[in-house]
Protein backbone atom coordinates (compact mmCIF):
# COMPACT_ATOMS: atom_id res chain seq x y z
CA UNK A 1 0.00 0.00 0.00
CA UNK A 2 1.33 3.41 -0.91
CA UNK A 3 0.36 4.85 2.48
CA UNK A 4 2.76 2.41 4.15
CA UNK A 5 5.88 3.58 2.34
CA UNK A 6 8.53 4.88 4.71
CA UNK A 7 8.93 8.61 4.08
CA UNK A 8 12.28 9.24 5.68
CA UNK A 9 14.85 11.79 4.63
CA UNK A 10 16.54 9.31 2.33
CA UNK A 11 13.67 8.88 -0.13
CA UNK A 12 14.97 9.11 -3.68
CA UNK A 13 13.79 11.68 -6.22
CA UNK A 14 12.54 8.83 -8.40
CA UNK A 15 10.32 7.53 -5.59
CA UNK A 16 8.94 11.00 -4.93
CA UNK A 17 8.12 11.40 -8.63
CA UNK A 18 6.60 7.93 -8.94
CA UNK A 19 4.26 8.48 -6.00
CA UNK A 20 3.08 11.81 -7.38
CA UNK A 21 2.53 10.40 -10.87
CA UNK A 22 0.48 7.56 -9.40
CA UNK A 23 -1.92 10.07 -7.91
CA UNK A 24 -1.81 12.71 -10.65
CA UNK A 25 -4.98 11.45 -12.42
CA UNK A 26 -7.16 11.82 -9.32
CA UNK A 27 -5.63 15.23 -8.60
CA UNK A 28 -6.58 16.40 -12.10
CA UNK A 29 -10.09 15.01 -11.60
CA UNK A 30 -10.48 16.96 -8.35
CA UNK A 31 -9.02 20.18 -9.76
CA UNK A 32 -11.08 20.08 -12.96
CA UNK A 33 -14.35 19.55 -11.08
CA UNK A 34 -13.43 22.50 -8.90
CA UNK A 35 -12.44 24.83 -11.72
CA UNK A 36 -14.09 23.72 -14.98
CA UNK A 37 -10.97 24.51 -17.01
CA UNK A 38 -8.27 22.04 -17.98
CA UNK A 39 -5.51 24.65 -18.03
CA UNK A 40 -6.37 25.90 -14.54
CA UNK A 41 -6.57 22.32 -13.26
CA UNK A 42 -3.15 21.52 -14.71
CA UNK A 43 -1.67 24.68 -13.16
CA UNK A 44 -3.05 23.68 -9.76
CA UNK A 45 -1.66 20.15 -10.05
CA UNK A 46 1.73 21.55 -11.04
CA UNK A 47 1.69 23.75 -7.94
CA UNK A 48 0.74 20.70 -5.88
CA UNK A 49 3.81 18.96 -7.31
CA UNK A 50 6.03 21.80 -6.06
CA UNK A 51 4.45 21.56 -2.61
CA UNK A 52 4.96 17.79 -2.68
CA UNK A 53 8.66 17.99 -3.51
CA UNK A 54 9.29 20.38 -0.62
CA UNK A 55 7.13 18.52 1.94
CA UNK A 56 8.65 17.08 5.10
CA UNK A 57 8.52 13.34 4.43
CA UNK A 58 8.44 12.56 8.13
CA UNK A 59 5.09 14.36 8.38
CA UNK A 60 3.44 12.66 5.39
CA UNK A 61 1.71 9.45 6.50
CA UNK A 62 -0.81 9.29 3.66
CA UNK A 63 0.57 10.62 0.35
CA UNK A 64 -2.81 10.51 -1.46
CA UNK A 65 -4.59 12.34 1.34
CA UNK A 66 -1.82 14.94 1.52
CA UNK A 67 -1.90 15.55 -2.23
CA UNK A 68 -5.71 15.78 -2.44
CA UNK A 69 -5.72 18.21 0.49
CA UNK A 70 -3.07 20.44 -1.12
CA UNK A 71 -4.77 20.30 -4.51
CA UNK A 72 -8.18 21.15 -3.05
CA UNK A 73 -6.87 24.15 -1.14
CA UNK A 74 -4.98 25.44 -4.17
CA UNK A 75 -8.10 24.96 -6.30
CA UNK A 76 -10.19 26.97 -3.82
CA UNK A 77 -7.72 29.87 -4.12
CA UNK A 78 -7.70 29.61 -7.91
CA UNK A 79 -11.50 29.38 -8.04
CA UNK A 80 -11.84 32.74 -6.33
CA UNK A 81 -9.68 34.27 -9.07
CA UNK A 82 -11.59 32.47 -11.84
CA UNK A 83 -14.97 33.64 -10.53
CA UNK A 84 -13.85 37.26 -10.82
CA UNK A 85 -12.64 36.58 -14.38
CA UNK A 86 -15.90 34.91 -15.40
CA UNK A 87 -17.93 37.95 -14.34
CA UNK A 88 -16.56 39.72 -17.44
CA UNK A 89 -17.13 36.76 -19.78
CA UNK A 90 -18.89 37.54 -23.08
CA UNK A 91 -22.00 35.41 -23.66
CA UNK A 92 -22.94 32.15 -21.91
CA UNK A 93 -20.16 30.37 -20.04
CA UNK A 94 -19.62 26.61 -20.29
CA UNK A 95 -16.85 24.49 -18.79
CA UNK A 96 -13.90 23.57 -20.93
CA UNK A 97 -14.58 20.16 -22.53
CA UNK A 98 -12.69 17.47 -20.67
CA UNK A 99 -11.95 14.18 -22.40
CA UNK A 100 -13.02 11.44 -19.98
CA UNK A 101 -11.81 7.87 -20.03
CA UNK A 102 -12.35 6.36 -16.63
CA UNK A 103 -10.81 3.06 -17.72
CA UNK A 104 -10.09 0.80 -14.77
CA UNK A 105 -10.67 3.56 -12.22
CA UNK A 106 -14.44 2.97 -12.36
CA UNK A 107 -15.10 -0.68 -13.23
CA UNK A 108 -18.53 -0.66 -11.66
CA UNK A 109 -21.36 0.73 -13.80
CA UNK A 110 -22.94 2.57 -10.87
CA UNK A 111 -19.62 4.13 -9.86
CA UNK A 112 -18.98 5.21 -13.44
CA UNK A 113 -22.40 6.86 -13.55
CA UNK A 114 -21.59 8.86 -10.42
CA UNK A 115 -18.24 9.99 -11.82
CA UNK A 116 -19.83 10.95 -15.13
CA UNK A 117 -22.66 12.82 -13.44
CA UNK A 118 -20.34 14.94 -11.29
CA UNK A 119 -18.26 15.99 -14.31
CA UNK A 120 -21.15 16.62 -16.74
CA UNK A 121 -21.42 20.03 -18.38
CA UNK A 122 -24.85 20.60 -16.85
CA UNK A 123 -23.68 19.88 -13.29
CA UNK A 124 -20.48 21.92 -13.67
CA UNK A 125 -22.56 24.91 -14.77
CA UNK A 126 -24.62 24.56 -11.59
CA UNK A 127 -21.48 24.21 -9.47
CA UNK A 128 -20.40 27.65 -10.69
CA UNK A 129 -23.09 29.14 -8.46
CA UNK A 130 -21.72 27.50 -5.30
CA UNK A 131 -19.21 29.16 -3.01
CA UNK A 132 -15.66 27.79 -3.31
CA UNK A 133 -15.99 25.93 0.00
CA UNK A 134 -19.38 24.47 -0.93
CA UNK A 135 -17.99 23.34 -4.25
CA UNK A 136 -14.98 21.70 -2.61
CA UNK A 137 -17.16 19.80 -0.16
CA UNK A 138 -19.55 18.72 -2.90
CA UNK A 139 -16.74 17.48 -5.15
CA UNK A 140 -14.90 15.59 -2.42
CA UNK A 141 -18.07 14.03 -1.03
CA UNK A 142 -20.18 13.35 -4.12
CA UNK A 143 -17.51 12.54 -6.70
CA UNK A 144 -14.87 10.84 -4.55
CA UNK A 145 -16.80 9.64 -1.52
CA UNK A 146 -14.55 11.10 1.17
CA UNK A 147 -15.93 10.85 4.73
CA UNK A 148 -16.98 14.13 6.32
CA UNK A 149 -14.20 13.81 8.90
CA UNK A 150 -11.55 13.61 6.16
CA UNK A 151 -13.03 16.58 4.30
CA UNK A 152 -13.08 18.60 7.51
CA UNK A 153 -9.38 17.89 8.02
CA UNK A 154 -8.57 18.79 4.40
CA UNK A 155 -10.38 22.12 4.65
CA UNK A 156 -9.41 22.87 8.26
CA UNK A 157 -13.07 23.10 9.25
CA UNK A 158 -15.15 21.40 11.92
CA UNK A 159 -17.09 18.32 10.84
CA UNK A 160 -20.52 19.86 11.71
CA UNK A 161 -19.71 22.86 9.51
CA UNK A 162 -18.68 20.56 6.65
CA UNK A 163 -21.92 18.59 6.97
CA UNK A 164 -23.87 21.85 6.73
CA UNK A 165 -21.91 22.89 3.63
CA UNK A 166 -22.52 19.49 2.06
CA UNK A 167 -26.25 19.62 2.72
CA UNK A 168 -26.57 23.14 1.36
CA UNK A 169 -24.55 22.28 -1.76
CA UNK A 170 -26.52 19.09 -2.41
CA UNK A 171 -29.88 20.89 -2.13
CA UNK A 172 -28.66 23.65 -4.42
CA UNK A 173 -27.47 21.21 -7.08
CA UNK A 174 -30.59 19.05 -6.85
CA UNK A 175 -32.84 22.10 -7.23
CA UNK A 176 -31.03 23.53 -10.25
CA UNK A 177 -29.54 20.81 -12.38
CA UNK A 178 -31.63 19.62 -15.32
CA UNK A 179 -33.12 16.12 -15.19
CA UNK A 180 -31.58 14.32 -18.14
CA UNK A 181 -31.48 10.70 -19.21
CA UNK A 182 -27.95 9.32 -19.01
CA UNK A 183 -28.17 6.16 -21.15
CA UNK A 184 -24.91 6.38 -23.17
CA UNK A 185 -26.20 4.22 -26.03
CA UNK A 186 -29.28 6.40 -26.50
CA UNK A 187 -27.17 9.54 -26.37
CA UNK A 188 -24.76 8.13 -28.95
CA UNK A 189 -27.63 7.11 -31.27
CA UNK A 190 -29.29 10.52 -31.05
CA UNK A 191 -25.93 12.24 -31.50
CA UNK A 192 -25.37 10.31 -34.74
CA UNK A 193 -28.84 11.15 -36.02
CA UNK A 194 -28.38 14.77 -34.98
CA UNK A 195 -25.10 14.97 -36.92
CA UNK A 196 -26.69 13.53 -40.05
CA UNK A 197 -29.65 15.93 -39.95
CA UNK A 198 -27.57 18.99 -39.04
CA UNK A 199 -24.91 18.48 -41.73
CA UNK A 200 -27.60 17.87 -44.34
CA UNK A 201 -29.46 21.02 -43.33
CA UNK A 202 -32.52 18.81 -42.74
CA UNK A 203 -34.86 21.01 -40.71
CA UNK A 204 -37.63 18.41 -40.58
CA UNK A 205 -35.17 15.78 -39.41
CA UNK A 206 -33.86 18.07 -36.70
CA UNK A 207 -37.37 18.97 -35.54
CA UNK A 208 -38.15 15.26 -35.11
CA UNK A 209 -35.20 14.94 -32.72
CA UNK A 210 -35.67 18.13 -30.68
CA UNK A 211 -37.91 18.49 -27.67
CA UNK A 212 -40.43 21.35 -28.11
CA UNK A 213 -38.62 23.42 -25.47
CA UNK A 214 -35.13 22.49 -26.66
CA UNK A 215 -32.38 25.02 -26.13
CA UNK A 216 -28.93 25.65 -27.53
CA UNK A 217 -26.21 27.12 -25.32
CA UNK A 218 -23.20 28.46 -27.21
CA UNK A 219 -19.90 29.44 -25.59
CA UNK A 220 -17.55 31.52 -27.70
CA UNK A 221 -16.23 34.02 -25.17
CA UNK A 222 -16.72 36.57 -27.94
CA UNK A 223 -13.81 35.00 -29.86
CA UNK A 224 -15.71 33.08 -32.56
CA UNK A 225 -19.17 32.82 -34.09
CA UNK A 226 -21.77 31.56 -31.60
CA UNK A 227 -25.02 32.91 -30.13
CA UNK A 228 -24.44 35.41 -27.33
CA UNK A 229 -27.76 34.37 -25.81
CA UNK A 230 -29.33 30.98 -25.24
CA UNK A 231 -31.44 29.92 -28.23
CA UNK A 232 -34.78 28.53 -27.02
CA UNK A 233 -37.54 26.45 -28.70
CA UNK A 234 -37.17 23.61 -31.21
CA UNK A 235 -37.97 25.81 -34.20
CA UNK A 236 -35.36 28.47 -33.37
CA UNK A 237 -32.72 25.87 -32.54
CA UNK A 238 -33.43 23.93 -35.73
CA UNK A 239 -33.27 27.01 -37.93
CA UNK A 240 -30.05 28.14 -36.27
CA UNK A 241 -28.43 24.76 -36.96
CA UNK A 242 -29.59 24.74 -40.59
CA UNK A 243 -28.12 28.20 -41.05
CA UNK A 244 -24.85 27.06 -39.49
CA UNK A 245 -24.73 24.09 -41.90
CA UNK A 246 -25.17 26.42 -44.85
CA UNK A 247 -22.18 28.47 -43.70
CA UNK A 248 -19.88 25.47 -43.19
CA UNK A 249 -16.82 25.18 -45.40
CA UNK A 250 -15.41 22.26 -47.41
CA UNK A 251 -12.74 21.56 -44.79
CA UNK A 252 -15.22 20.72 -42.04
CA UNK A 253 -15.26 17.21 -40.59
CA UNK A 254 -16.47 15.53 -37.41
CA UNK A 255 -15.34 12.83 -35.04
CA UNK A 256 -16.90 11.27 -31.97
CA UNK A 257 -15.25 11.40 -28.57
CA UNK A 258 -16.28 11.21 -24.94
CA UNK A 259 -16.20 14.46 -23.00
CA UNK A 260 -17.47 15.13 -19.51
CA UNK A 261 -18.76 11.61 -19.16
CA UNK A 262 -20.84 11.44 -22.34
CA UNK A 263 -20.64 11.19 -26.14
CA UNK A 264 -19.86 14.36 -28.03
CA UNK A 265 -18.96 15.62 -31.48
CA UNK A 266 -15.69 17.36 -32.21
CA UNK A 267 -15.99 19.60 -35.28
CA UNK A 268 -12.73 20.08 -37.15
CA UNK A 269 -11.92 22.81 -39.64
CA UNK A 270 -9.09 21.67 -41.88
CA UNK A 271 -8.08 19.23 -39.15
CA UNK A 272 -8.07 21.77 -36.31
CA UNK A 273 -10.60 21.75 -33.42
CA UNK A 274 -13.36 24.24 -34.17
CA UNK A 275 -16.24 23.28 -31.87
CA UNK A 276 -17.54 20.65 -29.48
CA UNK A 277 -21.22 19.66 -29.52
CA UNK A 278 -22.80 17.68 -26.72
CA UNK A 279 -26.46 16.73 -26.37
CA UNK A 280 -28.57 16.19 -23.27
CA UNK A 281 -31.52 13.83 -23.68
CA UNK A 282 -34.86 13.65 -21.90
CA UNK A 283 -37.63 11.17 -22.80
CA UNK A 284 -35.96 10.26 -26.09
CA UNK A 285 -35.64 13.85 -27.34
CA UNK A 286 -32.79 16.34 -27.41
CA UNK A 287 -33.41 18.77 -24.57
CA UNK A 288 -30.20 20.80 -24.63
CA UNK A 289 -27.34 21.28 -27.07
CA UNK A 290 -24.06 22.61 -25.70
CA UNK A 291 -21.74 24.19 -28.28
CA UNK A 292 -18.26 25.19 -27.16
CA UNK A 293 -16.42 27.35 -29.71
CA UNK A 294 -14.13 29.46 -27.55
CA UNK A 295 -10.73 28.58 -29.08
CA UNK A 296 -9.07 28.89 -25.66
CA UNK A 297 -11.23 25.98 -24.46
CA UNK A 298 -10.38 23.71 -27.41
CA UNK A 299 -6.61 23.72 -27.12
CA UNK A 300 -6.45 20.59 -24.99
CA UNK A 301 -8.33 18.52 -27.60
CA UNK A 302 -6.11 16.44 -29.83
CA UNK A 303 -7.74 15.35 -33.09
CA UNK A 304 -5.13 12.62 -33.70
Amino acid sequence: MIGQVGWDGGVSTDTVTDVFEEHRPVLLEVAYRMLGRVADAEDVVQEAWLRWTSADRAEVRDPRGFLVRVTTRLAIDRLRQVKARNEEYIGPWLPEPYVTDFGETAPDTAERAVLADTVSLAVLVVLESLSPLERAVFVLREAFGYPFADIAAMLDRGEPAVRQLAGRARRHVDDRRPRYDVDPLERRDLTERFLAAATDGDLAGLMSLLAPDARLVGDSGGKSRAPLRIVESAEKVGRFLVGAAERSGPGESFRFLEVNGGPALLALDDGKPDAVFQLEILDGRIQSIYVIRNPDKLRSLNPD
